[in-house]
């Protein structure tokens, strides 16, 4: 029973951690230089439909559950004595609270609810300034969660192979 909630704990983590990955990523090289290429006001009105929707059960649940089940995973491998594969399992669910979940509740977040409560100006210029003023500090945020996710399912990985050879 233990080795299968083990199991479990770690595929959601390693799961959890490369769609976190791939989201960021995703925002980061695809998405947001996409919105810089189109209008300003369009920009600003597309980002704030997108932080709507993005509120939802499914990406909420991966996005907050990364780390615990991660830690789950590192605590059950200490007690099959997995030392190593439970410490670096610990250390990827650290990695990402540190590296994704502060950054977004730090400065992601707070940045989308001042953007969600902006009037989309009718002068382009305004429009300009506030979609430049978010943009960049934004992508650069979430480059850093995009990038702490990789190595956060890096550590999972290396966990996920120590644990195989023993």
């Amino acid at each position: 029973m233990k080795f299968s909630f083990t199991a479990a704990s770690a595929t959601l983590s390693i799961i959890m951690a490369a769609g976190m990955a791939g989201t960021f990523f995703g925002f980061s090289t695809g998405v947001m230089p996409g919105l810089n290429g189109a209008k300003p006001a369009s920009a600003i009105d597309t980002m704030q439909t997108i932080n709507q929707r993005i509120q939802n059960p499914l990406f909420v649940g991966m996005f907050m559950l990364l780390p615990v089940f991660a830690a789950i995973a590192g605590v059950l491998l200490m007690t099959m004595n997995q030392k190593a594969a439970g410490l670096l399992f610990l250390a990827a669910a650290a990695v990402y609270v540190l590296g994704a979940l502060f950054p977004s509740f730090a400065v992601n977040i707070p940045m989308n609810n001042d953007l969600d409560g902006v009037h989309i100006p009718k002068h382009a210029a305004e429009a300009a300034k506030i979609w430049q003023d978010y943009s960049g500090r934004w992508t650069a945020w979430n480059t850093v969660r995009a990038v702490s996710s990789w190595i956060s399912l890096l550590a999972m990985a290396a966990a996920t192979y120590l644990w195989g050879k023993n």
